[in-house]
């Protein structure tokens, strides 16, 4: 019984993490404006480019061998032909959802993730010193620089008697 709660313990964490639930909220969220990126495929863009031939861009087809055409239905019953229009139009509807998601959602997002990041403190780098603690320092050293360290008097000295011969 304990591995079974465990088991689900597991399985409910899994579910409730972030990723998980973005995850789901993203492909629901991408299932509906695909309704609408293709409406605009069809609405706006084949029609535009059907003002070349025909607005349906599925009708436009080649044909790799000798291909026979019904002239009642104008569609081909014999031979192999390369859908080549679908192909446009899946190509056209993949473009404009990557370039809406991209201009509307992410690079959105980045730029206040960017803000957000600015706003945000340093916390990796450490704190200045403050008045008091360099101060602090300054005394340090002075009063070491007075009092001679024990382990040492005469070299202090030897070193300042050597650069009067010198001079």
């Amino acid at each position: 019984m304990s591995e079974s709660k465990g088991v689900l313990q597991g399985f409910k964490e899994f579910l409730m993490r972030g990723n998980v639930i973005e995850l789901a909220v993203a492909v629901v969220v991408g299932a509906a404006f695909t309704n609408i990126v293709n409406a605009v495929v069809k609405g706006v863009i084949n029609p535009i480019i059907g003002a070349l031939g025909s607005q349906n861009l599925d009708n436009y087809k080649a044909c790799l061998t000798t291909c026979t055409v019904d002239k009642k239905t104008g569609t081909f019953t014999d031979g192999i032909y390369i859908l080549w229009g679908s192909v446009l139009s899946s190509a056209l509807t993949f473009l404009i959802t990557a370039a809406v998601v991209y201009f509307l959602m992410i690079l959105p997002m980045n730029k206040w993730k960017e803000r957000q990041a600015a706003r945000k403190p340093a916390e990796d780098s450490p704190l200045a010193p403050t008045e008091v603690e360099l101060l602090t320092e300054i005394r340090d050293a002075l009063i070491a620089q007075r009092i001679p360290a024990p382990s040492t008097p005469s070299a202090t000295s030897g070193s300042i008697g050597t650069q009067k011969t010198h001079e």
